[in-house]
């Protein structure tokens, strides 16, 4: 049997975008329904990064979204710079006056479906979005399956695709799965979990000869680190003893806390922006609508970002009837998201040792970062940058 469903905004999703998105339209009084295919353990207990810029912060505390992201998340009021063998801090407080906090995004999730749950939003996990149809009409429908492969049909004035960087909705908007703006890095990160206190009070990005490093954390006692590897590097193909010598050799002058390591995986980095993010009433945002090298910290943010746009171009569509927001969705949009585009990407080229670099390019680079770090507009570009640009109806 198909079971229908009517609501205002269908949301296919339960990561950062879709469950911020569902938080702020029922403050509004907005109907909707949220969709995922992954069960709600899964999503709790997926052990992700998380910088969260302090905008991010501001609207997940004032919101009600998330008061731990500040009580329990670590501030961070700076990161350092390692390369030919010294340490560089940049201050983030002293040169914009902001600072970011440590929180990872399994939290921010945990803590977002609780307060859904409790506000008692339609939640369905474990339903999968087969299509999206009718994206031009005003009545566009969610065509979703249940664990048991039943047919869920959920018929929507508005339909928001924040269902990741797989993207069943993104087809409905750009005619293509894939359709986007590509690139693909010739290198990875090859990322541990780790038993151990922290190696360093904030982040540490190392350039080195020996390639990249980020010594990061995630709580007193669980720390997040990661070298640059091959694309096609075996998670299993190295010892523990191995990995430690690949991060200590990548970050030399820094003594790093040593621990068993329970966890190991491959990232894989990729730009992406959607070609369209907006089709009659259809959006995409968050990873739907584009993805980013870890290495500028922007991926949730940028998601948190959109929803500060599309919720208020919502409200005035269904509230007020008024539709030049929703119509101004992706140009607002990709102003700032072609911005951490570029952010990520530079960071990104000017920290890691690509296979092809040659010793002009490696003393090119060096010079690169020398520059950023012996000129204050420098410093406070990448601090501007990192803590994050104002964000739609924040004030600063």
């Amino acid at each position: 049997m198909t079971a229908n469903v009517r609501t205002r905004v269908a949301i296919v999703g339960a990561g950062p975008a879709g469950l911020f998105l569902s938080h702020l339209l029922g403050i509004a009084g907005i109907e909707r329904v949220v969709i995922d295919a992954r069960s709600r353990a899964e999503i709790e207990t997926t052990i992700r990064a998380g910088i969260l810029e302090q905008g991010t912060v501001e609207v997940l505390t004032e919101s009600g979204a998330s008061a731990r992201a500040r009580t329990v998340g670590h501030k961070h009021d700076g990161v350092e710079f390692g390369f030919a063998g010294e340490r560089h801090r940049i201050d983030f407080a002293d040169l914009v006056g902001r600072s970011v906090w440590l929180y990872p995004q399994h939290e921010v999730l945990t803590d977002l479906i609780a307060v859904l749950t409790a506000a008692g939003q339609d939640l369905r996990f474990g339903v999968r979005a087969v299509r999206v149809e009718d994206a031009a009409s005003d009545r566009p429908r969610v065509i979703a399956a249940d664990a048991e492969g039943a047919e869920l049909v959920i018929e929507a004035d508005f339909v928001v695709g924040a269902d990741g960087s797989r993207s069943v909705v993104r087809e409905a908007v750009t005619g293509s799965p894939t359709g986007g703006y590509f690139r693909e890095y010739p290198f990875a990160w090859f990322g541990v979990l780790c038993e151990a206190p922290p190696s360093s009070a904030e982040l540490i990005y190392s350039n080195s000869a020996n390639g990249f490093a980020l010594i990061s954390q995630r709580s007193d006692t669980v720390q997040r680190m990661y070298f640059q590897c091959d694309p096609d590097a075996d998670p299993t193909a190295y010892s523990e003893d191995e990995l430690w010598h690949e991060l200590q050799s990548r970050v030399p002058g820094t003594t790093l806390h040593q621990g068993p390591i329970f966890q190991r995986d491959v990232l894989r980095f990729r730009s992406f922006v959607a070609h369209e993010l907006l089709r009659g009433r259809v959006a995409l945002i968050g990873d739907a609508a584009h993805t980013v090298p870890p290495t500028g910290a922007k991926g949730m943010n940028l998601a948190i970002a959109d929803v500060m746009i599309l919720e208020r171009a919502l409200r005035a569509l269904l509230n007020e009837n008024d539709s030049r927001l929703v119509e101004a969705f992706p140009e607002t949009a990709l102003h700032r998201i072609w911005k951490a585009q570029h952010f990520s990407w530079w960071m990104t080229s000017m920290l890691h040792v690509a296979p092809e670099t040659s010793e002009f390019d490696r003393h090119r680079q060096l010079g690169e970062l020398r520059t950023v770090i012996e000129s204050e507009a420098g410093r406070r570009f990448v601090a501007e940058a990192y803590t994050g640009w104002p964000l739609e109806g924040l004030a600063g």
